[in-house]
């Protein structure tokens, strides 16, 4: 499968949606976003998100390459391939069949993946986890999900929904999540959970959330790096990146409290490096992945 042409990438979260064209270098010809609306009618959002996909394919220049598919980062759970999205932070979207609407209204072979999972796919291609075979990509923001690479390839599960790694509980007598657990990680730790448990919002939160925060995170990843073999966490999200170094060293700390073991011994966690551009290369990777470009280095 040849990689020239143009990836339509686009971008589905609680908090916002982005669409953009991404060529097989990983740079996004245009970057294009608006608000997640807060509406119960799911035909609303999607014709929302419409709109912003017509603008991104308004940046391909008339006699540049083609967009020869669409790929897709959407919070989760959903089912295999984006069949059904149920995102945790969306609630218009209950087995909303994402996939064939996207399908339907751009007319392009069109692949749907978890957007923590296409966030991890596109740091090991371009950004902080490049050349790396074993690593967790996370993104702590609206909600908090994980994908995981292991041996080079992504981990899928049964429903694509491997990775979620907003479920693990580190707080057993903790706060109940939207998921009806109590103590996950997403219920202590995401940016609708701190404005929850601390009535203000995450940009507002004090030293001690911030270091709170990253204390759960971090204890989620040591468990991990126990589990999987893995030495390296990649983080991306409005609330890690927001609070910075701060979040970073306290989740540091955690991870060498927790992890003892002589293969899960420091682990390393650090910030993504792909920016405001990760979702989108991460959804392209998606789309490069399923036609079969090997974005992480190894045979898909």
């Amino acid at each position: 499968m040849t990689s020239d042409g143009l990836i339509l990438a686009v971008d589905i979260g609680g908090t916002k949606m982005a669409a953009g064209l991404v060529g097989h270098d990983g740079v996004p010809l245009g970057h294009h976003r608006v608000a997640t609306p807060r509406s119960d009618d799911g035909d609303a959002l999607f014709a929302t998100l419409a709109r912003l996909i017509d603008t991104a394919l308004d940046d391909r220049p008339p006699s540049g390459p083609p967009v020869v598919a669409c790929g897709a980062g959407c919070g989760g759970p959903m089912t295999i391939g984006g069949a059904t999205v149920s995102p945790t932070n969306i609630g218009a979207w209950r087995g909303f069949p994402l996939h064939d609407r996207l399908a339907e209204y751009t007319s392009l072979p069109t692949f749907v993946d978890n957007d923590a999972k296409a966030l991890a796919l596109g740091e090991g291609w371009r950004g902080a986890a490049r050349g790396v075979a074993n690593y967790l990509g996370m993104v702590v923001s609206t909600g908090v999900g994980g994908g995981l690479v292991v041996d080079g390839r992504l981990l899928d599960g049964a429903d694509s929904n491997a990775g979620h790694i907003g479920h693990i509980i580190v707080e057993p007598d903790g706060h109940l999540c939207g998921c009806g657990a109590v103590g996950c990680l997403e219920a202590e730790a995401s940016g609708t959970a701190i404005a929850r448990i601390t009535g203000r919002p995450a940009q507002e939160a004090d030293a001690d959330t911030i270091v709170r925060t990253g204390t759960m995170v971090g204890r989620a990843v040591a468990s991990v790096a126990s589990l999987l073999d893995l030495q390296l966490a990649v983080v991306a999200g409005s609330v890690a990146l927001g609070f910075g170094e701060p979040f970073f060293a306290a989740a540091q700390a955690e991870i060498g409290a927790r992890a003892h073991l002589d293969f899960s011994r420091g682990a390393v966690i650090r910030a993504a490096g792909l920016g405001a551009d990760g979702p989108l290369v991460g959804a392209a990777a998606v789309g490069w992945r399923h036609l079969g470009i090997d974005v992480l280095g190894r045979s898909a």
